[in-house]
């Protein structure tokens, strides 16, 4: 509490921000917290903060409520957990998001929706360099550059070969366990799952 309420004023003072202004922004984000609660909170009066408080305080002061919880940079230590020893502010915040592997309770899920969005950025980008290769290969100069840019255009489509493996492997383990997996836009959806060719349309 005493961490959070120390960053809160922190990061209000360097936006420029009142305790006023603050409590205007929450009214309009939708969630109001009055003014005087602000002010009791960062004076330490008050011993409790609903975690709702937390998250629309981060949103009103734009910043990512772990980052009011475990302010890396700007302390030296806090308290993973009540009645811990203090740890390194980034130690806490991998904790607290998931990434911190060493503690034997790693989340598959949370590890294959993680590669999920891995793959698919990796996806994006190869097929667009795929594509930029490819244009670059059809104006080519000469033999030269054409052969440069088809050496691209090939490295990038074993890139999104790999890519569409591995977003292929992570959709089917999501949905295996019963989840939804991540949206899709339409371009990558076509390029994940092609629609199937109707079998009574021939070819002329």
């Amino acid at each position: 509490m005493h961490t959070v309420a120390a960053e809160v004023r922190r990061r209000r003072k360097e936006l420029g921000l009142s305790a006023q202004d603050l409590a205007d922004k929450c009214a309009e984000i939708g969630h109001p917290i009055p003014r005087n609660v602000i002010a009791n909170m960062e004076s330490g009066r008050r011993s409790t903060l609903p975690l709702v408080d937390v998250m629309v305080l981060a949103e009103a002061l734009e910043t990512p409520p772990v980052c009011l919880i475990y302010p890396v940079g700007y302390v030296d230590s806090v308290q993973q957990l009540p009645l811990r020893h203090s740890t390194s502010p980034m130690s806490a915040l991998q904790w607290f998001t998931g990434e911190e592997t060493d503690l034997g309770m790693n989340d598959d899920m949370l590890r294959y929706f993680r590669a999920h969005h891995a793959a698919e950025e990796q996806l994006r980008t190869a097929l667009r360099d795929e594509d930029y290769a490819r244009y670059h290969a059809k104006t080519a100069p000469n033999a030269d550059r054409k052969a440069e840019a088809l050496r691209h255009q090939a490295h990038a489509a074993e890139a999104a070969d790999d890519a569409l493996d591995r977003l292929r492997a992570a959709r089917a383990f999501i949905e295996e366990e019963g989840a939804t997996p991540p949206y899709l836009w339409p371009d990558l959806a076509a390029v994940v799952d092609p629609p199937e060719s109707d079998p009574n349309t021939t070819e002329e």
